[in-house]
């Protein structure tokens, strides 16, 4: 049986503007696999190219913040949220990006027992902070983490990742998507 990928409408590729179309169809390529987000968000263009462009901003950056690094926060702050998809598809992106199988799971149980630096420790904390109890944040939370030697553009990034992925894990909450089967190997075994 298959299993549903939202409770609204998902289209068929052949029916999808062009520009939507080449890009679920890029990913495929790339993955072996189109994600089920892709297709979730498909039914609605404009959202979809807002959504993705807004993604490709945040997290195909390697300013300030490394790659693994923005996965590691959502891979944290989702985990929060109860989001199945982004803690399995965003573990599958930080396992390989971190090229650690054990980083993702220990950052989706618990930031502060996982295998990463104090930076990254003060990192996922303002993460965690402003993903439960964002009317907190203050002046002292952006000294502390300038004193991690992050500045304001890789701050603004925290911040817009949290808050970027909140919106999502709410979305995925709407509709009800699940990962794909492939994410939960991706990074744990070798490719064949």
């Amino acid at each position: 049986m298959e299993e549903r990928i939202s409770r609204f409408p998902v289209p068929e590729l052949s029916d999808l503007p062009e520009d939507v179309r080449e890009r679920i169809l890029a990913v495929q390529v790339k993955a072996g696999f189109v994600p089920n987000v892709f297709l979730m968000l498909a039914h609605r263009p404009a959202e979809f190219r807002a959504f993705f462009d807004y993604h490709d901003a945040l997290m195909e950056s390697d300013v300030g913040l490394s790659r693994a690094e923005r996965e590691m926060i959502v891979v944290a702050t989702s985990a929060l949220n109860h989001c199945l998809y982004c803690v399995i598809a965003h573990g599958a992106v930080l396992r390989i990006r971190a090229k650690n199988p054990r980083l993702a799971d220990q950052l989706a149980t618990n930031h502060r027992k996982g295998e990463i630096s104090p930076r990254q420790r003060a990192m996922l904390d303002f993460a965690v902070k402003l993903s439960r109890d964002g009317e907190t944040v203050d002046d002292d939370d952006l000294a502390q983490l300038r004193e991690h030697g992050f500045d304001d553009a890789a701050i603004w990034d925290i911040g817009a990742i949290t808050a970027f992925f909140a919106m999502s894990n709410r979305l995925v909450h709407l509709t009800g998507t699940p990962p794909n089967e492939p994410f939960y190997l991706m990074g744990r075994v070798p490719r064949t």
